[in-house]
């Protein structure tokens, strides 16, 4: 069963949503690209699911339970003290980097920490805490990654934004860990995604997305998400 909520009123500038997983069954859970950074509290303890820019199947025992923080895409700054591009494609367990104590260290708010909602309450407190430490995301994300998601390409997004191609990439990589092609592959996907789940058919959603047919529309779903359109839309 998974279930998202909003954010606490004050992150939700930052944070895209808290959620919960609980595994009834063992198995494969299929995550795809999706532009976020997300702290998570998972069976073995909390970690950081960096970027991805592909499918990465999350293999679950019956009756485990995971809680997460979704940073909204573009919005992960510095919280977690390395440039994104480190962390793409990766789980990094948060002992491992040096921030967040509160959630690693053998205090008390660790060790009673025991159910999920315990976990949430602990893991946004530390999250509100480091933003308030840490320097602001880049305004220009957010239009950065909106202007990806059009059909132009990155030179001519990068004129419509003002910047060299240079800086474009040089803000897209620290912004969100992908180069900008990268990125707007995803965003498009996403795009394409949230539209076929609402009823769009293939077609009008290739055209909608800025794909230049069909055919490529599945593509680009299956590289990106390993399975073809109707499997994850089912």
């Amino acid at each position: 069963m998974y279930e998202e909520r909003p954010p606490a009123p004050g992150l939700a500038g930052r944070i895209a949503c808290e959620w919960r997983l609980h595994s009834e069954t063992g198995g494969t859970r299929l995550v795809v690209p999706d532009g976020c950074v997300d702290l998570i509290w998972g069976p073995d303890g909390p970690f950081v699911a960096g970027p991805d820019t592909g499918p990465m199947p999350t293999s679950m025992r019956a009756g485990d339970t995971f809680t997460g923080i979704r940073f909204l895409p573009g919005a992960t700054g510095d919280v977690f003290g390395v440039p994104l591009h480190r962390l793409r494609d990766q789980r990094v367990p948060l002992s491992h980097l040096d921030v967040l104590p509160e959630l690693t260290a053998p205090s008390t708010l660790f060790a009673e920490a025991t159910t999920s909602q315990a976990r949430l309450r602990a893991m946004r407190s530390a999250v509100a805490a480091r933003l308030r430490e840490t320097p602001p995301a880049d305004p220009a994300a957010f239009a950065i990654a909106a202007a990806l998601r059009s059909a132009r390409t990155v030179s001519q997004v990068a004129w419509d934004l003002g910047y060299s191609e240079r800086q474009l990439h040089r803000r897209s990589v620290a912004g969100f860990g992908y180069a900008p092609k990268t990125l707007q592959r995803i965003v498009r996907f996403q795009r394409a995604l949230r539209l076929a789940r609402s009823g769009v058919p293939p077609a009008e959603v290739a055209a909608t997305s800025g794909y230049t047919d069909q055919a490529h529309l599945s593509h680009e779903v299956k590289r990106l998400s390993g399975v073809p359109l109707s499997h994850l839309v089912a």
